[in-house]
């Protein structure tokens, strides 16, 4: 089941995150954020931007969410998206799930361009991004150094509507989820239909 992400899933995300930390090159983060910097992160993005959890049961499984490509109000428009899924999640199309949640939202709140911003290689992020439509943008070489090594990241691009010559601002979601709930639930029980 898709829903909200709630503060109160801190430590669950931050369970799900710490391997990608620790383990690969994937995230950037050296160090491991706690239950409480989670907490921070899902407050901050969540007062602008949709942030969504996977959960079976009891289990949080993954989440999805969108952030600020760039500080200047011009890029307003343009959002980057992360999806993380718990390790022994992997495979079982959670992240589709997400991504089939969240996107639409975005849709739904009048942005225009989407980034995913994948450390190379990574044939899972990429492909995941693709079945959504997201296409290779560019690739910056040996732009960090984790794991014992220099990394390539990739950008993929994804147009959620036509760039309109005097665009409409976009909706701060926390607003979209007050006036459209019943949308909202909709949209949310419907992608969970993988």
């Amino acid at each position: 089941m898709l829903r909200i992400a709630e503060t109160r899933d801190a430590a669950a995300m931050a369970d799900i995150y710490r391997p990608y930390v620790e383990k690969t090159a994937i995230t950037f983060e050296e160090e491991s954020p706690s239950s409480g910097e989670m907490a921070s992160r899902i407050a901050r993005v969540g007062s602008s931007y949709p942030w969504l959890v996977f959960e079976e049961g009891d289990q949080l499984l993954g989440y999805a969410y969108a952030s600020k490509y760039r500080e200047r109000a011009a890029y307003r428009w343009s959002l980057e998206t992360s999806v993380y899924v718990r390790e022994d999640s992997r495979g079982r199309g959670i992240g589709s799930a997400l991504y089939g949640g969240l996107l639409p939202l975005l849709r739904e709140l009048g942005i225009v361009n989407l980034y995913g911003v994948i450390t190379l290689p990574n044939p899972g992020s990429l492909a995941l991004h693709a079945k959504f439509g997201f296409v290779p943008l560019c690739t910056f070489p040996e732009v960090g150094f984790k794991s014992g090594g220099w990394r390539d990241v990739g950008w993929m691009v994804l147009a959620l509507r036509e760039s309109a010559a005097v665009p409409d601002e976009p909706l701060p979601f926390p607003e979209f989820a007050r006036s459209h709930s019943e949308t909202l639930r909709e949209m949310l029980a419907g992608s969970d239909r993988r």
